[in-house]
Order: structure tokens, then C-alpha cells, then sequence
């Protein structure tokens, strides 16, 4: 996975900059060398803030709090969703008072939020390619 990030960054840029270098190569005058170089440290410096951002949204991926809004936020309908087809359907042993109006359209919401959430992500991630 991170292959595949890595490469994603670095890819077009690692192209740029052998491109710039070959340019260098064949430059003839000095100008064009000046100008080659500075489009090669314009490059670097793109590569070192996007390295940055992959780094600061790592880290805060990487939190605790911030991994848990998720799972927090379904819990209750989960438990919810467990006790009415485990306890309630499958072992017979209880029963749930139905959920109301408002409070099943959550429920729904939840549920589609956090199964389809993800792929809604995905599917953004190859449109914006």
C-alpha cells in the first residue's frame, strides 16, 4: 500500500526531474542551465511539501481520538442492531421496543454512512486522478 502512495507522489515528479536533468545535459548556454536548475529545485521543494502533508496526515490518522469518532458514533446502533437479531430474533429471549420515526432514519443514516462512507471515499479517489 504505501508502494503504491509513494509511488503515486513521487512518480510524475521523479519523471519531471529526470526530464529537467536531461535537459540540463543538452543545455547549451548558461541561461537555459540556470533555468533547468531552477525548475529542478521548484521540483524538489513540490516533493518536499507533499512529503510533509503525507506525513502530518499520517500522524493524525494515526491518533487515537481521531481513529475512534467513527466506531463511537456507531456504537450504540450497532449494539442496537446486535441485540434486536441476536438476542431478540436468533435466541428468542427478548423484545425491543421498535425504534420511532426519527430515530430509525439515524439508525439508517449511521448504517449507510459507515458502510458507504468508505467507498463513496474510493470512488472519489479515482474520479479525482
Amino acid at each position: 500500500m504505501w508502494t503504491a502512495i509513494l509511488s503515486f507522489i513521487s512518480g510524475p515528479l521523479l519523471g519531471k526531474i529526470v526530464d529537467a536533468y536531461k535537459i540540463k545535459v543538452e543545455a547549451k548556454t548558461k541561461g537555459d542551465a540556470q533555468a533547468v536548475e531552477l525548475a529542478v529545485e521548484e521540483i524538489k521543494g513540490e516533493i518536499a511539501q507533499r512529503q510533509t502533508e503525507a506525513a502530518l496526515l499520517k500522524s493524525e490518522q494515526g491518533w487515537w481520538v481521531t481513529a475512534l469518532v467513527r466506531p463511537m458514533m456507531a456504537a450504540p446502533f450497532i449494539i442496537f442492531a446486535w441485540k434486536v437479531v441476536v438476542w431478540d430474533k436468533v435466541l428468542g429471549w427478548g423484545v425491543t421496543d421498535p425504534l420511532d420515526q426519527n430515530m430509525w432514519s439515524v439508525f439508517l443514516t449511521v448504517v449507510g454512512a459507515y458502510f458507504g462512507g468508505r467507498t463513496i471515499e474510493k470512488v472519489a479517489r479515482i474520479f479525482k486522478r
